[in-house]
């Protein structure tokens, strides 16, 4: 067989693999529109894994200097992921994030978004009657800057959020921006 043939033959047998494993088509070979039925089993169906559930339903937002924001938090793909958007059309400013219990690591892990094209990572858990997420990273200076959000308050329909940050490895925290959640009736 002639090499370009092996190799057409290797990149038919890739692409028809990716099909068969990991392709985002169903059955009958649509694409896949909407996922939040699709369970897994057993990996999130533990209490960690609802440990965010209280954060599930439709919010409207205020905080300190007269700003007010919503906040849509869902839980789809099954339960297993928390989808969270952010809006506070009053300043332009809209975000999204998705979380998620790693089981293997017994933490829960965040991603954020916004439309000022930030990437932020966060990890934590449920801390006593808190849940606190966490990152750290190193700024232009080159110092290490500790970040974290705060939910506590928490009832059923209204709760409190902090963005704090430390410059001391987390010996001491500021408030960077304190929101006050009440859910929509």
């Amino acid at each position: 067989m002639q090499p370009i043939l092996i190799a057409a033959a290797v990149v038919g047998a890739l692409v028809g693999a990716y099909f068969l494993i990991a392709s985002p088509l169903g059955p009958g070979g649509n694409m896949i529109q909407d996922t939040s039925d699709i369970e897994v089993a057993g990996t999130c169906e533990d209490a960690a894994a609802r440990q965010f559930d209280f954060w599930v339903g439709e919010w409207n937002l205020t905080w300190a200097d007269g700003g007010e924001g919503n906040n849509v938090i869902r839980s789809i793909m099954g339960g297993c992921v928390i989808e969270e958007n952010f809006s506070a059309p009053a300043g332009g400013y809209f975000g999204k994030s998705v979380s998620t219990y790693a089981t293997q690591q017994g933490m829960w892990k965040q991603t954020w978004v916004d439309n000022n094209g930030s990437y932020l990572d966060f990890s934590g858990g449920m801390e006593g009657d808190q849940m606190i997420l966490s990152r750290q990273f190193t700024n232009v200076e080159g110092q290490t800057v500790m970040q974290r959000m705060r939910f506590y308050d928490i009832q059923q329909d209204q709760m409190d959020w902090t963005w704090e940050r430390s410059l001391d490895q987390g010996q001491t925290w500021e408030p960077q921006w304190q929101i006050h959640y009440e859910r929509r009736k």
